[in-house]
């Protein structure tokens, strides 16, 4: 394969989450494709999706859930991958419906307090971005 078509480095996520009866909320990570480490459901914004909708899909085939998307973005960063630099643009996603089996389901997924998933990503932008998502849902 040649160099990957540039807009495979325009990518989009969210940060699926559930609000808790006491009125906290917890967060839905799944391990990366290698299941070396914990990540939010991302991926390339598809042709002829919006970021948005890309990243509902990406929850979709990833984790094995639905929910409304946010419009609001919380923010964004970068890893490396295919040789170049992707920028991953993330919104919140309130979790409706979870899937008992999903296309990606060799992913493990789970429900962490806001303060652990932070603890649990290595990104250090994608923890900042969770700080911010805590801030604006009364976590911090």
């Amino acid at each position: 394969m040649g160099d990957p078509p540039a807009f495979y480095f325009k990518q989009s996520g969210v940060v699926p989450f559930r609000r808790q009866a006491g009125g906290g909320v917890e967060v839905l990570l799944i391990t990366s494709r290698k299941g070396s480490h914990w990540i939010i459901p991302k991926g390339i914004v598809d042709k002829g999706l919006t970021p948005v909708e890309s990243a509902a899909k990406e929850a979709w085939e990833e984790a094995g859930v639905r929910g409304t998307v946010g419009g609001r973005l919380l923010g964004s960063y970068q890893y490396a991958k295919w040789g170049g630099t992707c920028t991953v643009a993330v919104y919140a996603m309130e979790v409706h419906t979870v899937a008992d089996s999903w296309l990606e389901s060799f992913r493990e997924r789970r429900w962490f307090s806001l303060a652990t998933a932070i603890e649990q990503v290595h990104e250090k932008r994608l923890k900042k971005i969770l700080g911010v998502f805590g801030r604006i849902v009364g976590e911090e």
